[in-house]
């Protein structure tokens, strides 16, 4: 079975009115990875979903949705 993840850290982040830049001081997770990840260029670790989440003050099921591939 194939997979399709689609992350919404940007779509959070512009929720709390927060800057790439708040948001990785927050996290500790740098601004080029958080890049990255919003423009699906890089799949993000459990790990830096967590810290993402923390400083979105989310779960991290919040910033993911998974669906099945046609």
């Amino acid at each position: 079975m194939d997979i399709e993840i689609t992350y919404h850290i940007r779509e959070v982040r512009e929720e709390r009115n927060m800057s790439l830049r708040e948001l990785s001081e927050k996290s500790g997770v740098s601004k080029s990875a958080i890049n990255f990840i919003e423009n699906g260029q890089r799949e993000p670790t459990l790990r830096t979903l967590c810290l993402l989440s923390l400083a979105l003050d989310v779960s991290p099921s919040r910033l993911f949705s998974v669906k099945k591939k046609q």
